[in-house]
This record gives C-alpha cells, sequence and structure tokens, in this order.
C-alpha cells in the first residue's frame, strides 16, 4: 500500500480536487469543506489493509467532512471507524446526540454509513481503524447505540491505545507475518469495545453473549501489558475481569491454554528478545530477567535453559561472536 494522497507535490490549485477524490477513496463519499479555500490547502491521507479492516491515516489544513442522507442511501455495505484524534480538536455530529467534542488523544466512533458532520480546524491529523460491519458480530443498533457512549467502556483506553499504535507505524504492521493475527485481534477488541459501551437492558441478552466471546482477548491483552509485574498473578486477573478464578481456569481451558505455562513463554521471549537485541548487550541479565517479571535470577535462567537448550549468558556470547566475531563477550 502507498499514500492515497500527499498534496506536498501538487499544484495549489489541484489540491481542492484532488482531497474530495482521495477521501472518496480512502473512507465515505462526502462533501468535503476547506476551513479557508483562499489559501493553500494540504493533506496526506493514506490507507492500508488489514486483513477484513483497513488503517486509514489523515492529516491536513483545516476541514469539514459533510455526509448528507442523500449520499448515505447509497452505500450497500456499513462501515464503522474508531479514530483517535491526533492532532488539533475533532467535532462530530451524528444521528440525535448533540455535538462529540473530541480532544487530541482521544476515540470517537463513527458510523460511515450513515449521515455525518466530522471537523477540525487548523493543523488536524487522526487515526483510525474502519471495520466492516458485518465483521464485528454485532446487530447494527448496538452498534449505533455504543457509538455515542465509548468512553462508558472500561476498555475505551486499551483500545484507544491499540488504534494509536496502528496508525502511528502501519508499514510495518501491516508488512510483518503477523498481520492476520493483529487485524484479529483488532477487531476482536473493537467488537468487545462495542459490545460493552451498549451494554443496556434493552441488549443485554446481544452484548452479554459478545462479551463472554471476547473475554479471553481482553484477558491476552491485559497480561501482555503486565508482563513486567512479577505480581501478575492468575488471581489477580480474574479480580480485574470481574470473574471467578475458576471461571478463569475454564475460559482458559476451552481455549486449549495454560494459563501460568502461557505467561512464562510471553516473558521468556520478551526476555529472549532483550537479550539478542544489540542496545543491551551492557545490560544486565538479572536487569533483564527482572523487567520480564521474573525476581529469581537462579529460577529465570532454569525456565530459559528448559525453553530454550542454553543460558541466557550462552544465548548472548553466542549471538554476539555471531554478529562481531573479534569483539570480546560481554
Amino acid at each position: 500500500m502507498a499514500y492515497v494522497l500527499d498534496t506536498a507535490g501538487l499544484p495549489a490549485g489541484d489540491r481542492v480536487e484532488a482531497v474530495h477524490t482521495a477521501m472518496m477513496y480512502a473512507s465515505a463519499p462526502c462533501h468535503v469543506i476547506h476551513e479557508d479555500p483562499a489559501r493553500p490547502v494540504y493533506a496526506r491521507m493514506g490507507v492500508w489493509d488489514l486483513g477484513d479492516a483497513n488503517i486509514f491515516t489523515h492529516r491536513s489544513s483545516g476541514i469539514r467532512l459533510l455526509r448528507t442522507a442523500k449520499l448515505a442511501r447509497q452505500d450497500a455495505m456499513p462501515v464503522i471507524a474508531l479514530s483517535v484524534q491526533q492532532r488539533s480538536t475533532g467535532f462530530l455530529e451524528q444521528g440525535r446526540a448533540g455535538p462529540f467534542v473530541c480532544a487530541r488523544g482521544e476515540l470517537l466512533g463513527v458510523d460511515l454509513s450513515a449521515a455525518y458532520d466530522y471537523s477540525w480546524s487548523g493543523d488536524g491529523a487522526a487515526g483510525c481503524l474502519q471495520i466492516p460491519v458485518d465483521r464485528l458480530g454485532l446487530p447494527i443498533d448496538v452498534i449505533r447505540s455504543a457509538l455515542g457512549r465509548l468512553p462508558a467502556s472500561p476498555l475505551y483506553r486499551l483500545v484507544t491505545t491499540h488504534i494509536t499504535a496502528l496508525s502511528q507505524n502501519p508499514d510495518r504492521i501491516t508488512s510483518d507475518q503477523s498481520a492476520a493475527t493483529v487485524a484479529a485481534a483488532s477487531i476482536d477488541l473493537c467488537r468487545a469495545l462495542l459490545a460493552s459501551a451498549a451494554r443496556t437492558d434493552r441488549h443485554s441478552s446481544a452484548t452479554r453473549a459478545v462479551l463472554a466471546e471476547t473475554l479471553l482477548t481482553q484477558i491476552r491483552a491485559y497480561v501482555r501489558q503486565n508482563l513486567s509485574d512479577p505480581d501478575l498473578t492468575p488471581a489477580r486477573i480474574a479480580t480485574t475481569h470481574n470473574i471467578s478464578l475458576r471461571h478463569l481456569y475454564k475460559l482458559c481451558a476451552d481455549a486449549g491454554l495454560s494459563l501460568e505455562q502461557w505467561i512464562i513463554t510471553e516473558r521468556l521471549q520478551g526476555a529472549r528478545h532483550d537479550l539478542l537485541t544489540p542496545a543491551n548487550r551492557t545490560r544486565p541479565i538479572a536487569a533483564i530477567a527482572r523487567a520480564w517479571g521474573f525476581r529469581d535470577p537462579t529460577h529465570f535462567t532454569r525456565r530459559f535453559r528448559a525453553r530454550y537448550n542454553s543460558t541466557p549468558s550462552q544465548l548472548r556470547a553466542s549471538s554476539t561472536e555471531a554478529r562481531t566475531p573479534g569483539d570480546p563477550v560481554l
């Protein structure tokens, strides 16, 4: 994938039309209204395929994207966008809700298949994940109900951080061999966010089923974020997710997962990566072990040898010798 548009190489007189054409391709057809068309506008947009979804980034001078009801009726495939405001402040009006103000670093949800009015002033930017509604496995009324109250979900900050990371380095993420796994996990996280935000008595049966299906995804994400904490225990994981320890173990068993072994494996993989990173050549092995949640260096070495058939010091020495044959082993 390449950038859809970068106006830096275009004459000023051609930019307004170029931005409109690019927006038609990158997101939903809409009227593109520039804050100050008398001055040269600028824009840079990009779209990257990520499985069944896509990452869309947009930075430009002040702009208003107006999608009318007439334009909305022309689309056959509903799509939602979960967008993190990266520069300036975003303003969204959609449905009967009043204007939604999205500060920098916050997340907003837009139903791209419906009418909306979205804008920012001055130098603004946003990065978003665009997902077809049929990939979310949620009724459209549940999704629309959720979009207006995303901050009410306990997953709001987690998903905001995730989408921010996706939009900061989309080239590398989408070209990596793990892109398909990232895509599935991203859709699953967004699905859980919407389901939890939409939880009401009227929708409780639909959202409860979705939350149950995505709970293990939430648990995995939580564990990965807390691998460095030596006090990360099954009991703490269960308490954090408001489930019993027994239910936690059942979720893992149903997925063919040994929780404690998986945590140790994730920690060992992180430690191994750090040991092989040239920038860490002088960093003490004990410090690396502590950074990945191992309090006892002896325990760490024993687990590491069992996993990789090599001690941490042996791995570091062989790696250093392979990179720089004449250098002393650190």
